[in-house]
């Protein structure tokens, strides 16, 4: 008997394991959602309840929260660097006074995660 066969009917694989013939199959992907992700699903499921319900109707509740996930990531990266750089919040001054660079730099992380919640979570 043949190890592995594939049934062209069904389209799925199968490996031989003692006398049986068990299906090949894999685990759907996982969501990489991030706290920006997970985030927006609580304010979808508490303020937007007929998006949330026709969103897991239509299996895109994963799918458009990865996507929010990633555009809130690439705001949040970029309005640090920009915060940052237009501060003078550099590598220099963290050299030179550590807790001076660590007090302006949680000063803009917090700025910046207002304006991702302002503009993308919440919206």
């Amino acid at each position: 008997m043949e190890r592995f066969i594939h049934d062209s009917t069904n389209g799925l694989d199968y490996e031989l394991v003692g006398d049986y013939y068990l299906p090949l199959l894999t685990p759907p992907k996982t969501p990489q959602i991030g706290r920006f992700g997970e985030a927006h699903r609580k304010y979808l499921r508490t303020q937007k309840k007929a998006l949330y319900s026709g969103l897991i109707l239509s299996d895109e509740l994963n799918t458009y929260l990865e996507a929010i996930d990633r555009r809130a990531n690439e705001m949040f990266y970029q309005l640090i660097k920009n915060l940052a750089e237009k501060e003078g919040v550099t590598e220099e001054l963290k050299a030179a006074d550590q807790m001076e660079w660590l007090g302006r730099m949680n000063n803009i992380l917090n700025r910046a995660i207002e304006i991702v919640n302002a503009e993308v979570i919440y919206a």
